[in-house]
């Protein structure tokens, strides 16, 4: 599904790309990402088609979501904060000589 199609199916189903995301547990960027290949993931289109759909019929979707407890996804690569630079120097600089961490 184009980029295009999957944002005018979650305009159908009156959720914003940021509420979609925390509604799934996901991180915002990963959704917005899409947007520079042009098209989403067939599991994110069938999400957001049945979304839409449910609505339609004024079915509530986020109900269903919500009954999922779904877990959190953990952000991937990234930068490393000042905090743990920090304390892998702290791990490198206090082995004893010759153990690797």
């Amino acid at each position: 599904m184009d980029y295009a199609e999957f944002k005018r199916q979650l305009g159908k189903a009156g959720i914003s790309i940021k509420d979609f995301a925390s509604l799934l547990k996901l991180q915002p960027t990963s959704i917005s990402n899409y947007a520079r290949a042009g098209k989403v993931s067939d599991h994110l289109a069938v999400i957001a088609c049945l979304m839409g759909e449910m609505a339609e019929n004024g079915l509530d979707y986020r109900l269903v979501i919500e009954q999922l407890a779904l877990e959190p996804n953990r952000p991937r690569g990234g930068r490393q904060t000042a905090f743990h630079m920090q304390q892998q120097l702290f791990d490198l600089t206090n082995a004893p000589i010759g153990e690797k961490k």
